[in-house]
């Protein structure tokens, strides 16, 4: 039996929030690619939205990250904060 507790809603609130404040630096990043910076963007909206649960929007989230991870022209430094990002939302569940 693991002795670790289930994360609550507030420690979920806590990550997407610093998942949030990481994104906005991205998007205000101007030698970002601009394309990037809409995915980006994009998925600020979506996390900030109330219409699907949480988990589901950081799935969402998750996804269009990893799409655009692929992209040459990412900057290496916005690729580690994506990663960063990816980390803090990968643990959300419902």
């Amino acid at each position: 039996m693991s002795s670790r507790k289930k994360p609550t809603s507030e420690e979920y609130k806590a990550r997407v929030a610093q998942a949030i404040q990481l994104m906005e630096t991205i998007v205000n990043d101007r030698l970002t690619p601009r394309n990037i910076r809409r995915v980006v963007s994009e998925g600020i909206e979506l996390l900030k939205s109330e219409k699907l649960s949480l988990a589901a929007r950081a799935v969402q989230v998750i996804e269009s990250l990893d799409e655009i991870m692929q992209d040459p022209n990412m900057p290496l430094y916005a690729r580690t904060k994506l990663w960063q990002i990816i980390s803090y939302l990968e643990g959300i569940r419902d």
